[in-house]
């Protein structure tokens, strides 16, 4: 009788393990220094250099000397998640976020396993072992310039992210916005660049990532403008998140889309209050507004 309540006990106990829910974050902390934004900047990009990752681009987010941005792909996953057609090109750019605090350099990254399940929606599963590896690769890199690796951001239930939204009746993954149609791949990539050489609506050109035989471009891009750009609304939500940045315009055959706003930010502060979200209520469309500008 004993022995049989005892097995049902680590029964149930098993049972309720399993059934607990993983909890992700967007961002992994690599660790922090106390050398210069400079000096960190060329060690985070030597570790991705040496470690056969690709650099894209980097920038100041909001103009700030005290962040940085540094945007970078990997062969593998970049030719793994362009086979996701709906928008994957966007999932094969990661980004260390450089946050001068204190005296000391944090670094950080976005999070393979959040961002990947976010973006790729069930296909993650497809590929798991790839990203898996990627994972482990990234960790490796920089591993050269820290042991942290713990996670913070706040936290989403992994089998939440890929139909993930922020409350109800706000957009998802698959509720993007169309910027404009063009009259072919060519022309949409022309148009775009133009506006971004031009620096249209104060904004800059971080990084493309093209994909020429596929028709498909991604462009990573600094919201510079001071009133509805990065410094007015990345101070309210959070600059401990700037690996977030930059936002992007992606251009599929030829059509331009870009993430919905209330979307993208929640996605990337999930931790957000509804009234810290209400305090930027007019960002996800000036940034509509202004992606749209550089597709015209």
């Amino acid at each position: 009788m004993m022995k049989n309540l005892a097995i049902s006990v680590l029964i149930i106990i098993a049972f309720g393990l399993n059934s607990i829910a993983q909890e992700i974050a967007p961002y992994v902390k690599i660790g922090e220094s106390s050398e210069s934004m400079q000096q960190t900047s060329k060690k985070i990009t030597e570790a991705l250099n040496n470690n056969g990752f690709t650099i894209l681009g980097n920038y100041n987010p909001a103009g700030k000397s005290t962040l940085k941005v540094i945007a970078f792909t990997q062969n593998e996953l970049k030719n793994t998640v362009i086979k996701v057609k709906d928008r994957g090109a966007l999932a094969a750019v990661f980004k260390v976020g450089l946050v001068s605090l204190n005296g000391k350099i944090i670094m950080s990254y976005t999070n393979p396993d959040y961002i990947l399940r976010a973006y790729l929606g069930d296909n993650y599963k497809t590929y798991k072992t790839s990203f898996e590896k990627f994972n482990n690769d990234l960790k490796s890199a920089f591993s050269k310039v820290g042991n942290d690796f713990s996670t913070f951001g706040g936290t989403v239930d992994a089998d939440d992210l890929g139909e993930y939204h922020y409350k109800i009746m706000m957009p998802y993954f698959s509720d993007p916005i169309e910027l404009n149609e063009f009259s072919s791949f060519e022309e949409g990539g022309k148009i775009i660049e133009k506006n971004l050489n031009a620096k249209k609506g104060n904004t800059k050109l971080v990084y493309k990532l093209v994909y020429s035989s596929k028709k498909v471009a991604v462009f990573g891009i600094g919201l510079e403008n001071s009133e509805e750009g990065e410094p007015n609304f990345l101070p309210i939500i959070g600059e401990a998140h700037a690996a977030a940045l930059p936002y992007e315009i992606i251009l599929q055959g030829k059509e331009a889309t870009m993430l919905h706003g209330k979307y993208r930010i929640a996605l990337h502060w999930p931790e957000l209050s509804m009234g810290t979200f209400m305090k930027i209520m007019s960002t996800p469309g000036d940034i509509e507004d202004t992606l749209e500008a550089l597709c015209k």
